[in-house]
């Protein structure tokens, strides 16, 4: 008869011949078989050796692998925690896709693999560097050496925008070195030798500066040009000492026009200045001659009205204010003596020395006028003895 059908001994064909009754015990067993060997591989993972027998060492139950788990939990949400200075920014991903940024203080974020953090520093300055030669606009070849000081403004845009925005490593790779040297390119390529040698040297900086600036943020690649230094600017090697030559040349010409506008700066004023006083003094010399012929005039009309009136006076008055005019200045004075041959001599300069000290108007005090007096009457009378002496000798002869 089947197994299962009524009247039967229900026995399953898996049973091996055992009973219902048996076979409900069995079912726990397995179950217990099952945990035990699940507590085995749990124990193998942990280090764990398998049980021989019921004198064995417990492993652990349920309640053990949940605590496990939970550690375990704790541990991976503890590594989202993270440090953001105040020279950084952090920027948060979920899945490799842009999240958000964090600013300096402890943030946390959901562990790797779900989101990651990449801090970036915004306050290190960083420097690139480029050495080459470029053709100027006058098709001269020049060696240039400029130096570009930058950091990074916005660390968004500067991870996700630009690729290799810079990279320290090798700069010439990175998108800010090739714009550096693009924008000096532009630079010299519009301008002369000269100028960037000489006369535009001090603009190339920043103009290179401000171009630069303007392309990095038209790529939104979140750099701001901090600062930019020419380092050097000069002819290629081989033209170098002719080049050294001219440019001597051309410093000894500022040089001499230098010296000579400085000359022209000295004598031009000092030129202009005695053609000034002269000018002013010949109005001021036209001015005098004028009034004084016009004085001379009005007086010899006044002068000729009173020699009508009266000549001989007049024209003895004229004669004494025509001597005492010439006699004026005069220190020296000889007086013709009628009754002699000889000369009288007044040392009039060492008597007005004398009277100087008590008589500061120039003028003869009485004391000095009694003086002269005395000795022209003396000499007079010399000459006077004289005459008489002579005048006897003739009549005894």
């Amino acid at each position: 008869m089947p197994w299962n059908e009524p009247g039967g001994d229900d026995k399953d064909p898996w049973s091996k011949g055992k009973s219902s009754g048996s076979s409900k015990g069995n079912a726990g067993d397995n179950i217990e078989d099952i945990t035990r060997k699940m507590n085995e591989k749990i124990g193998g993972i942990f280090g764990k050796k398998k049980s021989g027998g019921s004198n064995g060492p417990s492993l652990p139950g349920g309640s053990a692998l949940a605590l496990i788990g939970l550690g375990l939990l704790a541990a991976w949400l503890a590594t989202g925690f993270y440090q953001v200075d105040s020279a950084q920014r952090g920027v948060e991903f979920r899945f490799g896709a842009f999240t958000e940024t964090t600013q300096p203080g402890l943030h946390w974020h959901v562990p790797y693999p779900v989101e990651t953090v990449e801090l970036v520093d915004i306050d290190r300055v960083r420097t690139a560097q480029d050495r080459t030669q470029m053709l100027t606009r006058d098709e001269n070849i020049v060696d240039i050496g400029i130096a570009a000081q930058y950091k990074i403004k916005n660390a968004e845009d500067y991870l996700f925008n630009v690729y290799l925005p810079d990279y320290e490593r090798n700069q010439s790779v990175g998108t800010l070195f090739q714009v550096m040297r693009s924008a000096v390119r532009q630079i010299v390529g519009g301008n002369t030798m000269d100028a960037i040698l000489i006369e535009d040297r001090s603009s190339i900086a920043p103009n290179t500066k401000t171009v630069m600036q303007t392309v990095l943020d038209s790529y939104n690649s979140g750099l701001e040009v901090v600062e930019v230094n020419l380092e050097y600017a000069q002819a290629p090697q081989a033209v170098k000492d002719a080049f050294d030559e001219a440019v001597r040349a051309r410093e000894d010409l500022d040089k001499f026009k230098n010296e000579a506008l400085t000359y022209a700066n000295r004598v031009i004023p000092l030129a202009e200045g005695r053609a000034s006083r002269l000018s002013e003094e010949a109005i001021a010399y036209k001015g005098r001659i004028e009034a004084r012929a016009t004085g001379d005039a009005s007086r010899f009309s006044q002068l000729v009205a009173e020699y009508n009136k009266a000549p001989i006076v007049t024209r003895n008055r004229l004669y004494l204010e025509t001597m005492e005019s010439v006699y004026e200045n005069t220190t020296k004075i000889m007086v013709d003596s009628k009754s002699g041959n000889n000369l009288l001599y007044l040392p009039l300069n060492q008597l007005q020395n004398k009277s100087q000290s008590s008589n500061t108007s120039g003028e003869f005090d009485p004391a000095t006028s009694a003086f002269v007096e005395q000795q022209i009457r003396k000499r007079q009378a010399q000459g006077g003895a004289r005459d008489g002496v002579r005048s006897g000798s003739r009549s005894t002869r």
